[in-house]
């Protein structure tokens, strides 16, 4: 048996070929972009982490300063853009509860300016409101740290996020809002 080729099927095989370019070439761009939408929720995710890590710090260094006046003295709104002060020191000698306090809202400061840091936070806002609470004989206080940042991208914040009385609202903000409860034992 003889096989002939006819005209109508010459060239055949070059459509197939390119049909299966273009569903490549498709393919690789919906790849790519997967790729850079996953890149930047990692970025985002660790700026998230990042301010969860600061909020719990701060928490952890006002628990350690175990004092009833830690409402007036650790009550703080402050930016990235707000200078630490380097004449705060108390590593020499007995450190009365304000010096403390003093000390580590500025090394605090410093940690939240890390702008050389991958995934820093840019223009962050920070608002520390300690509140006491009735009944606890002046012993008992929620605790609630508020860090802000600029995303990159923007997106609608529902109502509880755009209520948040912390940083600018804007469409690029992200928050991360730790609340605690703290009983002084001193």
């Amino acid at each position: 048996m003889r096989v002939t080729n006819s005209s109508s099927q010459r060239g055949f095989t070059l459509v197939e070929v390119l049909i299966a370019f273009v569903i490549l070439s498709f393919g690789l761009l919906g790849a790519v972009a997967l790729q850079a939408k996953a890149k930047q929720a990692s970025f985002d995710s660790m700026q998230r982490a990042a301010a969860v890590a600061l909020g719990n710090d701060i928490i952890q260094r006002i628990r350690a300063n175990d004092t009833p006046q830690l409402a007036t003295l650790y009550k703080q709104n402050f930016s990235s853009e707000t200078k630490a002060s380097s004449s705060t020191t108390c590593f020499n000698s007995s450190c009365s509860a304000a010096q403390i306090a003093l000390l580590d809202i500025e090394q605090w400061k410093r940690a939240i300016r890390a702008r050389e840091n991958t995934g820093s936070l840019d223009s962050a806002t920070v608002c520390i409101n300690p509140e006491a609470v009735a009944g606890t004989g002046g012993k008992g206080f929620n605790l609630e740290v508020i860090v802000t940042w600029q995303g990159r991208q923007e997106f609608s914040a529902n109502k509880d996020t755009e209520s948040v009385a912390c940083g600018t609202a804007d469409k690029r903000r992200r928050l991360v809002v730790i609340t605690s409860y703290i009983y002084v034992r001193s």
